[in-house]
């Protein structure tokens, strides 16, 4: 089993960023690499809910990819699962309120775990492991700058 994660500091309460996060159509609106959020059920985030969503690969190609929300705890964490060729992944968005030189902000962590689900899937990751492990850390990152810009107020991201 394969995990990656990587943890930023946010400054905005963690109530906040998990707006973002579980509005799943305004995804396409602040994270970077996104392209399109097809729902999958209607209704609210709740575990069984799904979506499927594409993003553009550094090579530039377009990625699909589907997620089933497993575990939503408001403004503490959300547990997604993604099938894969071979292997589950399963990633989870963990938040928790820090304060940071007075601020409210909030330590949010992404962590992936690859579950093999096919004898190929253990072969692959041997093979591509540290490769896949360093694109998912990368995208990761990515994502949590943008999250951060996306809370960011108008005149703060000016004077950055």
């Amino acid at each position: 089993m394969a995990t990656v994660a990587v943890t930023q500091i946010i400054e905005a309460p963690a109530v906040e960023l998990w707006r973002l996060l579980v509005d799943l159509p305004v995804r396409v609106d602040w994270l970077s690499t996104v392209r399109g959020v097809e729902l999958l059920a209607a209704g609210r985030l709740a575990p069984g809910t799904a979506w499927r969503e594409t993003r553009i690969r550094p090579d530039g190609a377009a990625h699909a990819e589907e997620f089933v929300v497993v575990e939503a705890v408001p403004a503490r964490r959300l547990v997604l699962s993604s099938p894969g060729v071979g292997v589950d992944y399963r990633t989870t968005w963990t938040l928790r309120p820090v304060r940071r030189r007075g601020r409210a902000c909030t330590a949010v962590t992404v962590r992936q775990e690859a579950l093999p689900t096919a004898p190929y899937g253990r072969v692959l990751a041997l093979l591509f492991g540290g490769l896949a492990a360093r694109a998912v850390e990368g995208a990761f990152r990515r994502d949590l700058a943008d999250l951060a810009r996306a809370v960011r107020p108008p005149a703060a991201a000016a004077a950055a």
